[in-house]
């Protein structure tokens, strides 16, 4: 490349440079800076270097100058993101089951370099990937890709929906060829993507398992639903339904030992309205489904908490443990 080329680009490299050797904690001379390029094969003196620095900081990048020993060192102080803020993005990517291995390992590397190499390190500690459960298929980022053109475009799309099979390999479900689903939101639940939709079929909301779709195709025809998505809640959507899993939603009343109140809100949230029963415990009424997974839940708090109404649904708990019972007699 011609030298006249490579000056064109001293800019972009000195910012790079920054970017990579240097933090609020790390500082470059004025000697590596110029070494730096040159390993770049562009050639620069200090004094087009200061007035390169003071253009990158009339754009808006915070270059500061400290002495320390007698000698100037640069550094780079703003950045788009802060480390701590880099550590909660590497942690969402490790927890996140619907991304492969392959992939987090990649995401992870694109976010570490958006810190220093000294920052990166830090990142580094933080990466254990590796025996995680996690998707094996690849092509998730596209099905969300898809699924956010399909709510942006207000088109109807159609898929293949599949699950996994005792052989740990997947087949697409019985009646898994959907062809009339309107899709109206994206959410993640319980380390998995979901997409909540309106089935045209069923005339009804329901949700999907994001990396169990296969074969996403955008139609030509406008999304249904809409006024059943009119008044929808998310936030409420996902307090109802546990685990995603789906049952016939009902009223419930519930009591609870005091000391489970930071249960409840983590459940329900703070705007679930707590009402007294005595100085020990308290009750709540709240609007759930009525799953298997609703009943794991509130077995799984043992004796502090108990469901008084409605009757129906009691009795429907009271099935539930005989039917354990007697499976594992």
């Amino acid at each position: 490349m011609a030298r006249s080329e490579n000056q064109k680009q001293k800019l972009l490299a000195l910012l790079d440079i920054f970017k990579k050797n240097t933090d609020e904690q790390h500082g470059i001379t004025m000697a590596q800076i110029i070494s730096e390029l040159n390993a770049l094969g562009i050639k620069a003196e200090r004094k087009t270097i200061y007035m390169d620095i003071g253009v990158l900081n009339d754009y808006g990048y915070e270059i500061e100058g400290n002495k320390s020993g007698g000698t100037y060192y640069y550094s780079l102080i703003t950045r788009d993101f802060e480390l701590p803020e880099l550590k909660l993005l590497v942690d969402a990517v490790q927890a996140s089951k619907f991304i492969s291995e392959k992939r987090s390992n990649e995401l992870i590397k694109k976010i570490e370099n958006q810190a220093s190499k000294y920052q990166a390190t830090e990142l580094q500690r933080q990466v254990y990937v590796a025996n995680r459960v996690k998707t094996n298929y690849e092509s998730v980022y596209y099905n969300i890709d898809n699924l956010n053109l399909a709510i942006n475009r207000n088109s109807k799309i159609q898929f293949d929906y599949y699950e996994w099979t005792r052989n740990k390999e997947m087949k697409i479900r019985e009646n898994g060829h959907k062809t009339d689903i309107s899709p109206w939101a994206l959410t993640w639940d319980d380390e998995n993507y979901y997409m909540v939709a309106f089935d045209g079929e069923s005339g009804s909301i329901k949700h999907y398992r994001v990396d169990k779709m296969r074969r996403i195709k955008l139609l030509d025809t406008a999304r249904d639903g809409k006024a059943q998505f009119k008044e929808f809640d998310m936030a409420l959507y996902a307090k109802k339904v546990f685990g995603m899993f789906t049952g016939n939603e009902k009223n419930v009343k519930i009591q609870f030992d005091n000391r489970l109140i930071g249960v409840v809100i983590d459940r329900f949230g703070k705007d679930v309205m707590i009402i007294p029963k005595d100085e020990n415990s308290f009750t709540i009424n709240v609007r759930v489904n009525i799953s298997n997974m609703f009943f794991g839940w509130i077995i799984g708090l043992g004796e502090g908490v108990k469901i008084l109404e409605p009757e129906s649904v009691v009795d429907e708990l009271k099935n539930e443990i005989a039917r354990l019972n007697k499976q594992y007699e």
